[in-house]
């Protein structure tokens, strides 16, 4: 009885925290995402034309997901509200995948 009670209880641990993963990042469109991100927000972080150089490889996962989730403290806040919150998602997909920490880490050139 206490072993099937110990085992459930290790099932329901390990089923929460795989559902909690979950919620701490929705994929997107990972190609658009690329586009979006090359076409409009390369456009000022490539080679530090005017702002800060940037690619995906220069945060890890954590770090995109937290500069995603409080944008609107950036100075190119305005910039990120012509984006729908689908085109945020589909950019953050981009750069998440390529992230420092990511299994295909890649510069944006």
């Amino acid at each position: 009885m206490v072993k099937k009670t110990i085992i459930s209880l290790i099932a329901m641990m390990l089923v929460l925290s795989i559902s909690g993963t979950g919620f701490a990042f929705e994929p997107g469109n990972e190609r658009k995402g690329k586009y979006l991100y090359r076409s409009n927000c390369r456009t000022c972080h490539k080679d530090g034309a005017t702002a800060t150089p940037l690619g995906p490889n220069n945060k890890t996962q954590a770090q995109w997901e937290r500069v995603f989730a409080k944008y609107e403290r950036l100075d190119c806040a305005k910039e990120w509200e012509k984006f729908s919150e689908t085109d945020r998602t589909d950019i953050l997909t981009y750069l998440h995948s390529h992230a420092f920490d990511s299994p295909t880490p890649a510069t944006c050139d």
